[in-house]
């Protein structure tokens, strides 16, 4: 089954977030997702990286921003997405693993701020990767790989000019274009 994959990114303010925003950025076009949406104020700088990224590396990742995260969550609710929370106060990934591997549709919500009550709520499933302190990209990058089993580190990108060749020793980047 074809797994779509949507990252919500909640909460972004320019300036402060914009490093860590255009992380979550490649992480989760790197890692298998499909597009990610970003509530908050829109960034032209991230979405440019985003789409230099797509550019020269291939794929198509999408970005959106939105404003109404609520009223967001909801629509994606109503088009059966399930709503994954990642939050150091859920269940461990390795205990809903499994079950999160079966669905089809999912919406991977992280934040940048505090996280409103309703979120917790609204989701389908509240997941940690560990009961401590971290990153939201550490986490969206770990529950993205238990999600697919490792398999989208091997994901191939069309439309690419450049690519990375692996080598023991130094960098080796060749043009395809």
């Amino acid at each position: 089954m074809k797994k779509e994959l949507i990252v919500f990114r909640h909460g972004h303010r320019i300036v402060r977030d914009y490093r860590v925003t255009s992380h979550c950025c490649l992480v989760a076009r790197a890692l298998g997702a499909n597009r990610i949406i970003i509530c908050g104020a829109r960034d032209e700088s991230v979405e440019r990286s985003v789409a230099d990224v797509n550019k020269r590396w291939g794929g198509q990742f999408g970005i959106e921003f939105i404003e109404d995260w609520k009223k967001e969550l909801k629509e994606l609710k109503k088009k059966k997405f399930k709503l994954v929370h990642l939050t150091m106060y859920g269940l461990p990934v390795q205990k809903v693993g499994k079950k999160l591997q079966k669905l089809g549709k999912i919406v991977a919500i992280i934040g940048s701020q505090k996280v409103e009550r309703e979120i917790y709520e609204l989701a389908d499933f509240n997941v940690s990767v560990t009961q401590q302190p971290h990153s939201e990209i550490a986490a969206l990058a770990v529950f993205l790989d238990r999600l697919q089993n490792g398999k989208e580190l091997a994901k191939k990108f069309g439309g690419a000019k450049i690519r990375v060749v692996p080598s023991k020793k130094g960098k080796n980047v060749v043009n395809l274009k």
